[in-house]
């Protein structure tokens, strides 16, 4: 139920711009079917995040045992935790080296050169740095 909860859910756009965090507490009642009745907000936290977890919660199908063909209703609580995704970090694409080839990168500022060698199986510092004056 969390990785159907965790792939169904997005994050209200108004709790981003607040950044709200927390957990919303929904009580839903399953008829004899599976199928999700009643559900209430119990604990919110506002900002959208109650009514996408009233969404999400709406979506869930069940499969109920049927005991002596009876129709019973059962009631149950579900906590929906809300955390704000994490800023992705940006990385730097590594140089590609191709076999038997370097690629060499390097800087010129007035009267000096500075760069760095990659070559194909590179130290472990992770290459070569070298530095020309003339």
């Amino acid at each position: 139920m969390k990785k159907f909860v965790a792939e169904h859910l997005t994050y209200p756009p108004a709790a981003l711009a607040a950044k709200v965090e927390g957990t919303v507490v929904i009580r839903y009642g399953l008829d004899y079917r599976g199928k999700v009745t009643d559900a209430k907000v119990k604990k919110g936290i506002g900002h959208g995040c109650d009514e996408e977890a009233l969404r999400v919660v709406a979506l869930l199908r069940f499969t109920v045992p049927q005991s002596s063909k009876k129709k019973v209703r059962i009631h149950q609580d579900i906590n929906i935790n809300f955390k704000l995704p994490k800023p992705k970090r940006t990385v730097q694409p590594k140089p590609r080296v191709t076999s038997g080839k370097m690629q060499i990168s390097y800087t010129a500022t007035g009267t000096k050169i500075s760069g760095k060698v990659i070559p194909d199986q590179p130290a472990k510092s992770g290459g070569y740095t070298y530095t020309i004056k003339w």
